[in-house]
């Protein structure tokens, strides 16, 4: 199967791997640490060198590196970074609107050390943006996707197709930041939200949807192909065919 790619911003091969671009909403959070890892040299010199060091983990959290994005309107991308945690039937929240019965769900992890960027999953229009407020358990728990606090966001695709994205906040998350608003078009790939400091998203599929990915795998967001929507990827044996 031949796709085409959208590709973010040419950079010369070095620059890509070491120059990688912060989020906006990470810098109060690096000054915040620089200004502690200031106070704390004062005390004692060893104690600031640790602070520099938090404050350099704080810069590589809120990283946002450029993607490339397969263009197929077909093709459904991974919104996340991280570990392809579960594969299975679940019913989907209630916010999305999507019914009562289980859906294709695809889980997947971020942790601490991850991108934490999200990003659309197909090219389509956001139906709906809803939040719901919850608790902070651990997001790779079952019961973070009814329990925790989550944005949910419907996605139509060009053809009809609509697919959910929760983002799950945490046991150490605790705040998911939303980047666009509902009735925005969006290309496949493109930036959604953050949420800070580890968390999951789950992917709803429509019905009779054959996921392309399998658990444990390592997802990347914007990049990492879901599902095709026309059914012309499988996966058997634990290879894609």
């Amino acid at each position: 199967m031949s796709t085409e790619l959208h590709r973010e911003g040419e950079a010369p091969p070095l620059a890509a791997r070491v120059l990688v671009p912060v989020r906006r909403e990470g810098w109060p959070f690096v000054a915040l640490f620089l200004l502690l890892a200031l106070a704390l040299g004062m005390l004692w010199t060893p104690l600031g060198w640790a602070g520099l060091l938090a404050a350099a983990w704080c810069a590589w959290f809120f990283r946002d590196p450029p993607r490339v994005t397969p263009l197929d309107p077909r093709l459904v991308v991974s919104p996340a970074d991280g570990i392809v945690q579960a594969v299975r039937p679940r019913v989907p929240p209630p916010e999305l609107g999507l019914g009562d019965r289980p859906l294709p769900c695809v889980s997947v992890f971020m942790n601490v050390l991850d991108v934490h960027v999200n990003r659309t999953p197909l090219p389509g229009r956001v139906l709906r943006r809803a939040y719901r407020p919850g608790r902070f358990l651990n997001a790779s728990l079952d019961k973070a996707s009814e329990d925790n606090e989550r944005l949910c966001w419907l996605v139509e695709g060009e053809d009809g197709t609509r697919v959910g994205v929760v983002q799950i906040a945490g046991l150490v998350a605790r705040r998911i930041v939303p980047f666009v608003e509902e009735g925005a078009r969006l290309p496949a790939g493109a930036r959604i939200g953050l949420i800070r400091f580890g968390s999951r998203c789950d992917v709803y599929l429509p019905a009779g949807t054959v996921p392309c990915v399998l658990v444990g795998q390592r997802a990347v967001a914007g990049e990492t192909l879901l599902a095709d929507l026309a059914g012309r990827i499988r996966v058997e044996g634990g290879r894609r065919s």
